[in-house]
């Protein structure tokens, strides 16, 4: 099997780096100063184990790889550029007949849970994965992987559910490449409680690391309105015991080099100056089903809506302090309860 890393930055790059580490062929596909650099100088992956460089072939455009049948698609792109990283896919032929849509195997190795519904509309083969797996990506041709001793853990099965052949063969290369990766029917339960906890990155994107108890709070607020909104939407999410379960032991986040730790994906993609942000497919999705189902959730759409203005405005991640979110935060609510509280 080849591997198609479609979006090689934090977890693409982590995880094709550790592939080919493992001797599994791989392709990074990347755009801009990345493109460039991955192809001038490889990708520099830095780990518990020291740091490599991988010269592997590196792309930026779907039409720039010729594909088999042995090929598995890995899509590691943020949300907010799913559709037009699947619309450019899916319609390349592949050899012997059929196109990427109708022949190959998608994983959607992402944060949040559109993803792999935008993929179903295109792809019949649909794998979801849930990344667990804590990986910087701040400058051209470099990567960083914090995780040890394994680099990450990463649940993988068909969407919308079920397991087959093709998951197990991934989950096996997977697994001789230095992440546990377990193959599991329901892999949207792992998704939607990672989900949970990701409702917090909007709060280090905008504060920086959560290091206080008054960041933490306000982070126990907006995943336990995450957690009521799923409970009024019927969906089922792995519970806090069965995920420490599966990882205990197995995975730790402290860096590795007695650095500082950075901030997670949201944060990041203000310090790249990206001009977006995933905030409208993580607290916004909990504000989706929230309308959906008639619960209120003015934690998660004040968060959604402070992203977006950071990531519009390019805004420096963490210029904003907890105490001042906390008060926006407070303010909804407010409204919420009497609507008489708006400010004019």
């Amino acid at each position: 099997m080849r591997y198609i890393i479609i979006g090689a930055g934090a977890v693409g790059g982590t995880i094709g780096g550790r592939l080919a580490e493992a001797g599994h062929e791989v392709v990074l596909v990347a755009r801009g100063a990345h493109h460039a650099a991955l192809r001038d100088g490889g990708l520099r992956l830095t780990a518990a184990d020291g740091t490599s460089t991988h010269r592997l072939p590196v792309v930026d455009r779907a039409d720039a790889v010729r594909l088999t049948p042995e090929d598995v698609l890995v899509l590691s792109v943020k949300t907010q550029d799913s559709t037009a990283a699947l619309e450019d896919w899916a319609a390349q032929p592949v050899d012997g007949g059929g196109t990427a849509s109708e022949r190959l195997p998608l994983v959607c190795a992402q944060n949040g849970v559109e993803s792999e519904r935008l993929a179903l509309r295109r792809f019949r083969r649909v794998y979801g994965m849930c990344v667990y797996l804590p990986a910087t990506h701040l400058e051209p041709g470099a990567v960083s992987a914090s995780g040890r001793p394994l680099t990450g853990v990463l649940h993988i099965g068909r969407f919308p559910g079920g397991t087959d052949e093709t998951a197990r063969r991934v989950s096996a290369d997977l697994e001789r490449s230095n992440f546990l990766a377990p193959v599991v029917a329901d892999v949207m339960r792992w998704k939607y409680a990672k989900l949970t906890s990701n409702l917090a990155n909007a709060i280090e994107a905008a504060t920086g690391v959560l290091a206080d108890e008054a960041g933490v709070a306000l982070a126990r607020r907006v995943m336990a309105e995450g957690r009521v909104v799923l409970a009024a939407a019927g969906i089922e999410v792995a519970g806090e015991e069965e995920q420490k379960e599966v990882r205990t032991d197995k995975i730790r986040f402290d860096p590795f080099d007695g650095s500082k730790r950075r901030g997670g994906s949201s944060w990041q993609s203000l310090d790249r100056g990206t001009g977006t942000i995933e905030s409208d497919y993580l607290n916004g999705e909990i504000a989706l089903l929230g309308r959906l189902h008639g619960v209120p959730t003015p934690v998660n759409d004040t968060l959604q809506r402070v992203a977006n203005s950071f990531a519009r405005e390019r805004r420096p991640a963490g210029s904003m302090t907890v105490a001042e979110l906390t008060a926006l935060v407070d303010e909804a609510v407010a409204i919420l309860q009497d609507p008489s509280e708006a400010s004019p």
